[in-house]
């Protein structure tokens, strides 16, 4: 029906005199079944292009005036050689392949849009070009009121409160990765488990908070009812992250006065604070203008220490200091200037280089006796500080792509083909006959983008497609096989070799060729990121004689290990070295470290509203030759003030 469909609009298209009709309806719907609009927008593999579609859900007019807005791939002294028409149809080489047959009804309606566009008036084109910029207005940013505590933050948080050190959140179900992330609001449901869990932290909390008769400095007074209400009021000023209303305070007095013992009132009050949703969830923003200076405390000290608010940043909210620019662009560097910064920072590098996926994946141990728990660890750390030194010590941020040296321990020495360094976890430069250089070569993301017993040339590619471009790469249809034929021992293959069956199936290739090229420029390290110079194959020998089993049979092959990022020019590279080199000049590499952190600290994904907040930082990042710490400023200082006329850029310490 569908194709009968196209075949009518094509043919009215090609009536003499015929109205084309809407782009809404005749081509629009075309290029979406095509698909291209996954790779075309802000976070698709073609981001840097020209051609970004409009948002899903886009009005009508905005959609109309997308239309015209084609007129910029269009060549109007020779319409047939416009790359409207040339790339989708493959006549000039494209990333995203094939995707409207050359004299299908579908390339008819194409044509004939690419008619209209060239016929149609300046003036015309004028009116459609402020159509265009009045439907792309960003729409509102999206106002989050409540977001759950992270456990990080609950560990965090019930240190700074109460002076806990058991991080009670480590026995909290697992919570899950969602646009790269755990603190992403849309995905904070709180389970019957994760109640039951918060219940029984709370009831131990309380009670460690009061053992032996100790109050861990909760109350600095004699018993009394004014020392009751002192109480009250600071401790749930502190747990609430603000200060109590009239009823929470009256309703935490009743159940004060349900035990006759002072400090048996106590840790009961302490616990049911600890279980109400004011203490589980952040304010991150306020509907009551008397609490907005406490919802700006709140985002600052959960973005830069992620934590609760310390004693300074509550009497600034509450002296009104934060509710003016000046007031909050003091904030951040003092904040910075604190150990918690720190931790943070390395919680946000634990989520965006995904720690959890080697701490948690296992190895072949025969074929690789090195990889252990420890092993794992030591990855994580080397990453970690790796990137705590950049950050904290004013150095390029672009580094983290194109250091010649990594954190090594000896069991990543090992691995690594280095002496053991004379003190665990020392800097140690790289040989340059090693290839490595920045996060790509540590082992920590060549293990953590691999397979239990090799290398994924997919796994490899799409990690540097989300997490370093921060491009969104289509998921495979449901009814795709994604098993690929087992390489033997009769036909042993590598695994480029074996990826030709995604580059020779069409519902395979238009997604694999953005990302498995990536990957095979990274071949030559294995599994838990050991440099190879050959492609190792190993077959278990059948029994023979009296049941005895014969080693394993090694096949070794040559590799090839050219690789490029598509879409990206003049990115060819063979190692994760020039391939480092290739990311750290590239604007969408730059534009995603700021984005990755935005969308951390923002708890969700980026929208059009978003985009001069972005910009602002990324312009600050580049300005301040990659200093994290200016990228970090700029964004929670522009992030306060979004929608301000005339927002100005952050004045930068040197």
């Amino acid at each position: 029906m569908l194709r009968f469909l196209i075949l009518v609009l094509a043919l009215c298209a090609e009536a003499p005199g015929a109205d084309n009709g809407s782009f809404s309806q005749t081509l629009f719907p075309i290029l979406q079944q095509a698909g291209c609009p996954a790779c075309h927008n802000a976070n698709g593999v073609a981001s840097s292009t020209r051609l970004h579609f409009p948002e899903s859900g886009a009005s009508a007019a905005s959609i109309e005036a997308f239309g015209y807005s084609l007129i910029k791939l269009v060549d109007r002294s020779h319409p047939e050689q416009s790359l409207l028409l040339r790339k989708p149809t493959l006549r000039t080489p494209h990333t995203g392949g094939l995707r409207i047959k050359r004299g299908s009804p579908e390339e008819a309606i194409l044509t004939a849009w690419i008619r209209k566009l060239v016929s149609v008036s300046d003036s015309e084109l004028a009116n459609a070009g402020k159509s265009s910029a009045d439907a792309d207005l960003p729409s509102q940013a999206a106002k989050v009121i409540l977001r759950r505590l992270t456990h990080s933050q609950y560990n965090n948080t019930v240190h700074d409160l109460l002076g806990d050190q058991t991080a009670p959140a480590r026995h909290f179900p697992s919570e899950d990765f969602v646009n790269g992330f755990l603190d992403q609001y849309d995905a904070q449901n709180v389970s019957p488990l994760l109640e039951e869990a918060y219940s029984a932290a709370a009831e131990k909390l309380a009670a460690n908070a009061f053992r032996g008769g100790s109050t861990r400095g909760l109350i600095s007074c004699r018993p009394s009812p004014a020392c009751r209400d002192q109480f009250i009021r600071n401790f749930g000023a502190r747990a609430f992250r603000r200060p109590l209303n009239t009823g929470e305070a009256k309703r935490y007095t009743a159940l004060f006065a349900t035990e006759s013992n002072f400090l048996k009132s106590a840790q009961l009050v302490v616990e049911a604070m600890l279980q109400s949703p004011n203490f589980l969830f952040r304010l991150d923003d306020a509907a009551d203008p008397k609490l907005k200076t406490y919802a700006t405390a709140s985002r600052l000290s959960y973005a830069l220490w992620d934590t609760m608010p310390d004693a300074e940043l509550m009497e600034a909210a509450s002296r009104g200091d934060l509710s003016t620019r000046e007031g909050v662009e003091k904030v951040p560097r003092r904040m910075l200037q604190d150990p918690r910064a720190r931790q943070a920072l390395d919680e946000f590098v634990a989520q965006w280089l995904r720690f959890d996926r080697v701490l948690t994946t296992s190895r072949d141990r025969r074929r690789y006796p090195n990889f252990t728990r420890e092993t794992a660890i030591a990855m994580t750390e080397e990453a970690r500080q790796f990137i705590g030194d950049l950050v904290w010590n004013d150095r390029n941020f672009m580094d983290a792509f194109t250091a010649d040296y990594g954190i090594v321990s000896a069991d990543l020495a090992s691995i690594y083909g280095l002496p053991a360094p004379a003190r665990e976890l020392d800097r140690v430069q790289f040989p340059a006959e090693s290839e490595r250089a920045g996060l790509l070569g540590q082992a920590l993301f060549l293990a953590l983008s691999s397979k239990p017993d090799d290398t994924s040339v997919t796994g490899r590619g799409l990690f540097v497609r989300e997490q370093f471009l921060c491009q969104h790469v289509p998921p495979p249809p449901a009814t795709v096989n994604t098993n690929l034929p087992p390489s033997t021992e009769a036909h042993p293959q590598t695994n480029r070799e074996r990826m030709l069956e995604h580059v020779n199936n069409p519902s395979c290739s238009t997604c694999h060729n953005l990302i498995d090229p990536i990957g095979f420029g990274l071949e030559k390290f294995d599994a838990v990121g050991a440099k190879r110079d050959k492609y190792k194959l190993l077959f278990q020998s059948a029994y023979h004689g009296e049941g005895k089993k014969q080693p394993p049979r090694s096949i070794e092959l040559a590799l090839d290990t050219k690789g490029w990022i598509a879409g990206i020019p003049d990115s060819q590279f063979s190692s994760p070295r020039e391939l480092g080199a290739v990311l750290a000049r590239t604007p969408q590499c730059q534009e995603c470290v700021v984005k990755q952190y935005f969308r951390y600290v923002a708890g969700r994904m980026e929208s059009p509203a978003d985009s001069a907040v972005i910009r602002r930082a990324v312009e600050d990042f580049r300005d301040s030759q990659f200093r994290f710490k200016e990228a970090i400023v700029s964004l929670i200082c522009a992030r306060e003030f979004a929608g301000e006329q005339g927002m100005v850029h952050v004045t930068r310490n040197h």
